[in-house]
């Protein structure tokens, strides 16, 4: 999921921007909309992007059922930036306990590439999570485990 693998990239302190629907530039079809059906009311253009429950989390019910022609560029701009530019600050991690990626370990600058030997101690191999790599979750990990097993096995 999305929520874990942004782990691996987010700093404590940093502030994170979502997109709810970043395929679609949401101010271009309000402003389409308001244009080419200026009585429909606001839900209905945009209740097929968003959950409705969280169109009324957001947005009061008397927002929603009012036509886009009352509605500024300005306004409706602000809608779609509250849509695809939700800004939320994480105050902490669940820590190490809980964690589904983990950063650090052996630098592979200071290993082979091609055996995983220790550059500077002969007969010494690091493999797998031992290794500073990280990448995409749902199981990479375990390949690069037996990936870089498999050659370092074979250069022993």
């Amino acid at each position: 999921p999305a929520a874990l693998q942004i782990s691996s990239y987010w700093h404590p302190g940093d502030a994170l921007t979502i997109s709810l629907q970043p395929s679609i530039n949401l101010m271009e079809k309000l402003t389409e909309d308001k244009s080419n059906h200026p009585q429909w009311p606001l839900k209905k253009s945009i209740s097929e992007l968003f959950p409705n429950k969280l169109l009324h989390t957001w947005l009061s019910e008397g927002m929603l059922k009012q036509p886009l022609q009352n509605f500024s560029q300005s306004k409706l701009s602000d809608i779609a930036r509250q849509f695809q530019n939700w800004t939320i600050q994480p105050n902490n991690t669940e820590g190490y306990r809980t964690a589904e990626v983990t950063l650090g370990g052996v630098d592979c600058n200071a290993i082979s590439s091609k055996t995983f030997e220790a550059n500077n101690t002969p007969d010494l191999y690091f493999i797998g999570e031992v290794l500073d790599v990280t990448g995409w979750l749902g199981g990479y990990n375990f390949q690069w485990a037996w990936a870089s097993g498999y050659a370092a096995g074979q250069n022993v």
